[in-house]
C-alpha cells in the first residue's frame, strides 16, 4: 500500500472512532424554580428533568435549583438573571416575570379568568401566543407552559364573602405593582414580601392574610400560621412558563433544541393535569385540618368584580390593548 493510500484509510479510521466519543459529549445546565418538587412547580421541572435526560439518553442534564437558591432568594431577579445568561432555562411564573415582561401581567387581571377552560382558551391560543412573542423579544426563549393554580385568599380574622370585609386587611402578596392595586382596590392593606418572611408575619400577626394556590396553602402548611378562614375566590391564576435564555438556546443543535422544547411540553401537560387532578384531594385535606372554607355565590362573586374594575382601566394600557382583547375573546369563545 502506498504512503498516499495509508494515510486516507488512517484518517478515515480516526474519524470513525472518534464519532461516538464526540456523540457521548454530555452538557448540564441549570434549571432555576421558586418551588421544591414538594409542590406542582417543583414538579414540573423535575419532570422536565427525567424525560430529557432519558430522551438524550443522559447526555443532556438539567440540575434543578429550586427555592430562587440562584437569585439568592429574590425570584423577581429570575427573568433578567436568565436573560444575561447566569442562568441557563426555567420554570419560572408569570407573576414573577411580569417586571421584565409587562405583558405577562395579564394572568394578573384580576377575576379575568373564571376557570380552567378559560385558562386553557387563553394559553393554547393567540393571546398565549402574544405573550410568548414578549418573553421572547427581551431575550428568553419560551418553550412550554404549566401551571401554578388559581390564587384563593385565606387569613386569621374571619370569614371573607364581600370586599368590605377585607377593610384594613393586612395581606402579603407578591412583588407586582398590580396586586398592590387589587388589594387597595378592595380596602385591604397590600403588603409585598417573599414567601420565607411571610411564613413567620403570618405566623405571629404581622400580616392578617395572603394569597397562594391550594397546593402552596396546603404543602406550606398555612394552616399552622394562623391561617384560618379560606375564601375560594379563584381571581386570578398563575399560569407557569418553561424558557430558556436566548444566549444558551442559540449554542443548542436544532434537534437539541427541539428535544428539550418538546420535553417542556410533555412535562407541562403532565404538570397540569396532575395539579388538577389533586386539588380535591387537596382542599379536603386543608378542611380536615379544621380550615373554614368559603365558595362564593355568583352574587357575592360579582362584587369583588365590579369593585376591581377601576384596575383594569389602569393596567389594559400597560399589558397592551389587543393582548387583553384576544384574551378576553378567547375565554368567550371557549
Amino acid at each position: 500500500m502506498n504512503i498516499k493510500k495509508w494515510l486516507v484509510l488512517s484518517t478515515a479510521c480516526l474519524s470513525l472512532g472518534a464519532a461516538p466519543v464526540f456523540a457521548q459529549e454530555t452538557r448540564e445546565f441549570s434549571v432555576s424554580t421558586v418551588l421544591s418538587d414538594a409542590f406542582p412547580w417543583g414538579q414540573a421541572a423535575s419532570k422536565w428533568a427525567e424525560l430529557v435526560e432519558e430522551r438524550s439518553e443522559g447526555r443532556i442534564t438539567l440540575k434543578v435549583y429550586p427555592n430562587a437558591q440562584l437569585v439568592s432568594g429574590d425570584q423577581t431577579r429570575e427573568f433578567s438573571a436568565m436573560r444575561s445568561g447566569l442562568i441557563d432555562m426555567a420554570v419560572g411564573s408569570t407573576i414573577n416575570w411580569s417586571t421584565q415582561v409587562p405583558e405577562a401581567n395579564l394572568f394578573s387581571l384580576p377575576f379575568l379568568m373564571p376557570d380552567n377552560a378559560a385558562v386553557d382558551a387563553i394559553t393554547q391560543g393567540k393571546a398565549g401566543q402574544m405573550v410568548f412573542d414578549a418573553v421572547e423579544k427581551r431575550g428568553v426563549v419560551p418553550l412550554a407552559w404549566g401551571e401554578n393554580g388559581f390564587r384563593e385568599l385565606s387569613n386569621s380574622r374571619g370569614v371573607l364573602t364581600q370586599p368590605a370585609d377585607l377593610n384594613g386587611l393586612k395581606v402579603r402578596v407578591v412583588g407586582s405593582p398590580l396586586f398592590l392595586d387589587t388589594f387597595n382596590a378592595l380596602g385591604a392593606n397590600p403588603t409585598q414580601m417573599s414567601w420565607t418572611d411571610a411564613l413567620p408575619a403570618l405566623t405571629t400577626g404581622a400580616v392578617d392574610g395572603q394569597e397562594n394556590p391550594l397546593s402552596v396553602f396546603d404543602v406550606a402548611r398555612a394552616d399552622r400560621a394562623n391561617q384560618k378562614y379560606l375564601t375560594l375566590w379563584h381571581y386570578m391564576n398563575d399560569p407557569l412558563i418553561f424558557g430558556a435564555s436566548k444566549r444558551v438556546w442559540s449554542k443548542l443543535s436544532a434537534a437539541d433544541q427541539q428535544l428539550l422544547k418538546q420535553a417542556a411540553y410533555d412535562a407541562g401537560q403532565w404538570e397540569i393535569a396532575k395539579s388538577r387532578a389533586d386539588l380535591d384531594a387537596t382542599l379536603q385535606s386543608i378542611r380536615d385540618r379544621g380550615v373554614e372554607v368559603t365558595e362564593l355565590t355568583p352574587e357575592q362573586h360579582q362584587a369583588f368584580v365590579t369593585a376591581t374594575q377601576g384596575v383594569y382601566k389602569k393596567w389594559i394600557p400597560k399589558i397592551g390593548e389587543d393582548l387583553v382583547e384576544a384574551a378576553q375573546t378567547a375565554i368567550n369563545n371557549r
